[in-house]
């Protein structure tokens, strides 16, 4: 079994960044799910700050999966925010979480105070994990530090995304200033499995150069762990998903990634979507059942 802490301590600071220890706003969320009954149910949802959840549904059955949205009344996190999100899923229960709206990074205070969001995902053997976060869109100016971690233990599966679009573009307000950092760390019995750290500044010559960023403003990157027919999934993305220059799938250490980089949020978000419904059948044995929340 995978060791679950209930609070995430956030990671250290990276250079460039400045945290306030008297202007710090702690928001905790802390979710467990339990197979009981032949069904998966929210056994803990404790929070502390403006973070909820409504009550849980049951869009596939009673005994299917459970979906559950995540609720941050304030839309975003300003300098000093901190939030942090841990959720376990027992052996043999299934989850799915995701939230009603985008995620707003606001610009940091004339301080350049930062502000910090955690993520904590354990999957227990047996058990199954969905993360399919809305987008995140990060204004000019933004500061601050995006982590997530996902401890899988035996057989536990696990599929998420993250869409992030920097700056408003259409708005004629790029990122052009600010700097973010987004750490992912996924392990399995303990083995490091992925582990990857991308800061995102727009001043460096990585953001604009080819051999980085190349100036696009929108990334995403979605993953898939437990596969029992790897090879194959990545040829049914392949033959499913619009053929582009923008993505690319890999695949190590029995993690696969698919990657975006472009220009366009709503491409990215099509395409994890798509991607998902390749994949889940072949993950969880479930056609995608998508989110009501989505469609409002």
């Amino acid at each position: 079994m995978t060791a679950f802490e209930p609070t995430l301590a956030p990671p250290p600071p990276a250079s460039g960044h400045r945290f306030d220890a008297e202007r710090r706003w702690e928001a905790t969320l802390e979710l467990r799910f339990a197979a009981r009954g032949g069904a998966t149910r929210l056994t803990r949802a404790r929070h502390c700050g403006p973070l909820r959840v409504q009550r849980p549904f049951y869009p596939e059955g009673p005994a299917g999966v459970c979906h559950l949205y995540l609720l941050h009344p304030p839309g975003g996190l300003v300098s000093g925010d901190a939030l942090t999100i841990s959720a376990r899923v027992e052996a043999g229960a299934q989850a799915l979480l995701t939230t009603p709206a985008a995620n707003k990074l606001y610009r940091a205070d004339s301080h350049g105070v930062a502000w910090r969001q955690a993520t904590h995902l354990a999957v227990d053997d047996g058990g199954s994990l969905e993360w399919l976060p809305q987008e995140t869109i990060a204004f000019d100016g933004s500061r601050g530090e995006q982590s997530t971690r996902i401890d899988l233990s035996g057989t536990a599966r696990c599929l998420g995304w993250e869409v992030l679009a920097l700056g408003r573009p259409a708005s004629a307000l790029p990122y052009r200033s600010g700097r973010l950092e987004q750490r992912f760390r996924l392990t399995r019995d303990g083995r490091p499995l992925w582990l990857e750290r991308q800061p995102l500044d727009p001043t460096h010559p990585r953001f604009t150069g080819r051999w980085g960023q190349g100036g696009a403003s929108v990334q995403a990157t979605l993953w898939a762990v437990g596969l029992d027919d790897e090879p194959e999934a990545i040829e049914a993305l392949r033959d499913a998903l619009p053929a582009s220059p923008r993505w690319a799938v890999t695949l190590r250490h029995g993690v696969l990634l698919l990657r975006y980089l472009g220009d366009e949020r709503r491409e990215a978000w099509a395409l994890c979507e798509a991607a998902w419904r390749v994949l889940r059948p072949r993950l969880l044995g479930l056609e995608a059942q998508i989110p009501r929340i989505w469609l409002t």
